[in-house]
């Protein structure tokens, strides 16, 4: 049997459409239901090809630079009026 990254090293283009595909509806290409551990070796394998042939913003999981949304804009104190603090 041959390892992990043995596998790794061999999915194609190809085949990582086909996992990807079956981990997206949860069957593979003749029907069959994937278990859970079907899906996720699945996706342990196509993690570990994207890491290794898509750029970041590509693989599975990407998100983008975060901000927090409220450094855009500022946010009014409405409990408060500047005179009613105790400061």
């Amino acid at each position: 049997m041959t390892s992990f990254v043995e596998m790794i090293e061999n999915i194609t283009p190809e085949i990582y459409q086909n996992l990807k595909l079956a981990v997206e509806i949860g069957k593979w290409p003749d029907g069959r239901k994937l278990s859970q551990e079907q899906k996720e070796l699945c996706l342990q394998a196509m993690i570990a090809w994207e890491q290794e042939n898509l750029p970041e913003e590509e693989r599975t999981g990407y998100m983008g630079p975060q901000e927090c949304k409220s450094k855009s804009f500022e946010v009014p104190n409405i409990l408060f009026k500047s005179s009613d603090t105790l400061h």
